[in-house]
This record gives structure tokens, sequence and C-alpha cells, in this order.
């Protein structure tokens, strides 16, 4: 089966035997003087799993999952309800339990379905899904790259790597009389490497993917200065090398210095400590830093902010979100004035908002909530030496691990996996257990110079909110902060 969304209804017709009638009398049951919306998420999805330690494939896995979820709105209330059995029965059971769920609203009157449509994207047409290429050519990428990450350093001791790839069909049916499907390709590459010299045991990490072919992995690296390299040998020789450098890493300072952020995945610091405060449902229930400012000044005028769901064969983007709506490129905020925040239906309609495309589940088991798909900021105009060298003391982060947000407070605290000291313009020392603690809507009020040189992450974000799980994709040129909390180890 190919990419084409245009068959994601004609699998749940063939398959499960589906028609508009049984989508009609389903709505219909869920409906009624006190139901305002309704609307079914249909869910097939195949995934597996190959997975290598001490050059031998240990673990390969393979599983299927599918399911139906009903959902009724009935003002600020959401009855919601799903079945891992896809029949007419088990529908109208869900349909039932969902609408006892939500209890009272406004009134709706059923409409019959009218549409059944693809999405105006297609942004990961595929002949072939990554699942389907044989297993042995999975196999034989993970032994590769095994061989090149040893091969790299003798200092290189241990090597894990692992690729998953899925593949899920969707087909959303609404009160409103309208039927969207999709069919989504996801697959990821990850290395680690493991460095030992005496004592000293260190790490490094890296890998990429996103709905693309599987072919993506062997051709060129697009990176500056790595072009002659196919993708999986820079994932890997960048997780050897990440591993190798943190053997020479220092005891990061600590203080309130300088702090430049490195391009492309850094930015998972601006998704955690400003993109999650651009949810809707935080705005609505003003339990964000943001909450009722919009037309407000935020930010720096340097600092222009787009969540885009639109960008061919990205990790974080779809065709259509989880409830049907196409997504969209959205300005979230424009030379440091608050312009918008991301939105699902429900929080929209109580909003009295446009949709923007950011309603997002991880499973028919799951409610939809607003998500981001791919967020970054808008490239500046300053050469990235430029930056480095207008640093009297500070710190070049050019990674990051695990972080942790307040939302309500846009408080955060992120630990960087690599970072440099900078003195007098020049790059020094690479340091370890270097933190950066700050608030979100304070740093980007801070941001004093913004490179021209904007990247996006390589393919591997996966964002958590109320327990859900979804991709998502992240972006940063260089960044400029004048002044942030750096939380060291140096004594």
């Amino acid at each position: 089966m190919t990419t084409d969304p245009r068959e994601a209804n004609q699998f749940f017709l063939e398959k499960y035997g589906l028609s508009s009638a049984s989508l009609d009398s389903t709505l219909g049951r869920v409906l009624g003087r006190q139901i305002d919306y309704a609307d079914l998420y249909f869910e097939y999805q195949v995934g597996e799993s190959f997975s290598l330690e001490e050059g031998i494939v240990k673990k390969v896995s393979k599983d299927i999952a599918q399911g139906v979820g009903v959902r009724a709105i009935a003002e600020e209330k959401t009855g919601y309800a799903y079945s891992d059995e896809i029949t007419v029965s088990q529908l109208l059971s869900a349909a039932k339990t969902a609408r006892y769920i939500a209890e009272a609203g406004q009134g709706a009157v059923p409409v019959p379905i009218h549409s059944v449509s693809a999405p105006k994207h297609d942004l990961y047409a595929l002949k072939k899904s990554p699942i389907d290429v044989p297993a042995g050519e999975k196999v034989d990428l993970l032994q590769q790259i095994d061989r090149l990450a040893r091969a790299y350093d003798p200092r290189i001791k241990k090597v894990m790597a692992s690729f998953n790839s899925s593949y899920k069909v969707i087909l959303i049916a609404t009160s409103l009389g309208n039927v969207v499907g999709d069919i989504l390709p996801l697959m990821r590459l990850n290395v680690t490497c493991i460095a030992e010299e005496g004592t000293n045991r260190q790490v490094g990490s890296f890998g990429g993917g996103g709905r693309s072919a599987f072919d993506f992995f062997f051709e060129p690296s697009d990176v500056k200065g790595r072009k002659g390299e196919k993708r999986f040998e820079y994932y890997t020789r960048e997780a050897a090398r990440q591993a190798i450098l943190n053997l020479s890493a220092i005891d990061a300072p600590a203080g309130t210095m300088e702090v430049v952020l490195g391009p492309g995945w850094p930015g998972i610091l601006l998704h955690e400590a400003i993109g999650h405060g651009l949810e809707a449902d935080f705005n609505r229930k003003k339990s964000s830093a943001f909450s009722d400012r919009l037309g407000q000044r935020v930010a720096s005028d340097l600092c222009t902010i787009i969540d885009d769901g639109t960008i061919p064969h990205r990790r974080g983007s779809i065709n259509c979100d989880d409830e049907g709506t196409a997504t969209s490129r959205t300005v979230l905020i424009e030379k440091g004035i608050l312009k918008n925040y991301l939105q699902d239906r429900l929080n929209a309609t109580l909003m009295k908002m446009s949709l923007t495309g950011n309603g997002r589940r991880e499973s028919y088991a799951h409610n939809p909530m607003p998500r981001m798909t791919n967020t970054f900021m808008l490239a500046g105009e300053s050469d990235p030496e430029e930056i480095i060298r207008s640093m009297k003391h500070g710190l070049y982060a050019v990674s990051f691990g695990g972080g942790q947000v307040d939302i309500t407070s846009g408080k955060f605290v992120f630990s960087a996996s690599e970072a440099y000291i900078v003195e007098n313009g020049k790059i020094g020392k690479p340091v370890k257990g270097a933190t950066l603690i700050g608030n979100g809507p304070d740093v980007l009020k801070k941001v004093t110079m913004v490179g021209n040189d904007l990247a996006l992450d390589a393919g591997v974000g996966t964002c958590g909110k109320d327990g859900q799980s979804v991709p998502v994709g992240v972006g940063l040129p260089t960044t400029k902060i004048s002044e942030m909390t750096v939380g060291g180890t140096a004594q």
C-alpha cells in the first residue's frame, strides 16, 4: 500500500466494512439536543523496531494496533470513549458512552455525511513505506553503523543503534458531515556511542528521520562541512564525536552570563519554554504566562516564531490534524508581538478563534488537544561567527538533553549535552554538567542577536503532554541571549 491519503477511506471500507450509512448512524447516536459536536477517529497502525548492541541485532519486534475513538462535545464538556474492535456494534456502544459523559450542551442537528476527501496537502508521498523494506536491509544498516562507530576511535567501547518505523492509516468523520483520511509513514534512526578512557566514561547520541523513504538515510548529508557523508554516516560519526569530545570536557562554571544557542536541535528549548505556553488550552484556562497577551510585546523584535505542519517529509508534519483540519503555517510571535495561539476545535470554538490544524492525539485511545508540529524561530541577519565574537564571557550550547518546564510561570531548567566556554569571542574547552535556568518569556526579551543560519533538527523530536506523546520538529538559528543563569559543577 502506498502513502496516498486518498486511499485511507477505501482501506477502512474494505477492511472493516464501514460505510457512510454506518458513520451517519454512529454520529446520529452521539448527537441530539444535548450535544454540540461529535467526531469519530479510526486508526490502524503497524510498527516495527530493530535494536543492535555489541555488534548483534538482539531485538526485533513488530506490532499492530487498531481502534476507534468517539468524541462528544457539549459546551466545555467532552465525552470520549474508544474501542480496539472496529465494528458497527462497538461504534454504537462507544457513541452512547461518549454522549453520556458529555451530558449537556446547546444542541446540534445531525448532518449526513456529504463529503469524503483527502487533505489538501500531500506532504509525504512515497512509492514504498519504510515498513515494507526487507528486514535484511535494516539489519545491514545497523551493522554498518556499528563498524563505522568503532572505527572512529579505539576509545569507542560500546555502540547501540536502533531503527524504528511505523505506518498509520487514519480516518476522521465529523458531525459537520465531513470525512477525511490520511496515511502517515514515519521512521527514526538512533545511534549511541560510549567512550572510555581509564575510569572516564562518556556518552554521545545522535539520530534522525522523518516521513520519508528508507533511502533517506543513504542520501548525502546536507549539513555544512559534512556533505560528503551519507546521512547514516553523519549520524554515526556525530554520536562518536560527541562521546570522544566529552572525555575532555571540564566542569561547567556557574553564574549569570551570556548564552549563545546553536542552530537546530537547541530549538527544543524554544519548544518547551515558549511553545507549550502558546497552546490554546493553557491560554483559555488562563494558566499560561502568555494568557490574554495577544497583540502585546512578549519578545525582542528580533524574534519571529512559527509553527508549521506543512513542511514536506518532516517528522512533525501532518497532512491534516487528528480532527481532520488541514495543517497550516501559523505565525505565533512576529517581531516580538504575540499574534496567535495553537488551536484545536474545542478551544478555538470556546475562544472564538480560527482553527490552526493543531488538534493532535497519540492514538485512538486519546482525546485530541492543542499540540505543536514543527516549531522554530526564523533566521535573522547576523553571521554566526560574528555572534560568537561578540561574547566576552559565556556559554555556547550546541545540543541539549532533558529539561523541565512550568507552563504557568514559564520557568525552565535544561541540561546541555554539548557546550563550550567562550572567552573574549573565542570558543574554548567543552564543558559537562551545564544547565540553563530561566523563564521563557523573559529569555525571549533578552535575545540580542539572531543568526542567518536557521536549521531544523535532524528528525528525532517527541513531545509529551498530559501523558500523550506525538512526533514533532524543532528549529533555531544561532541565537544570543544577553543574560541567563547557568548552573554548573565547577568549584
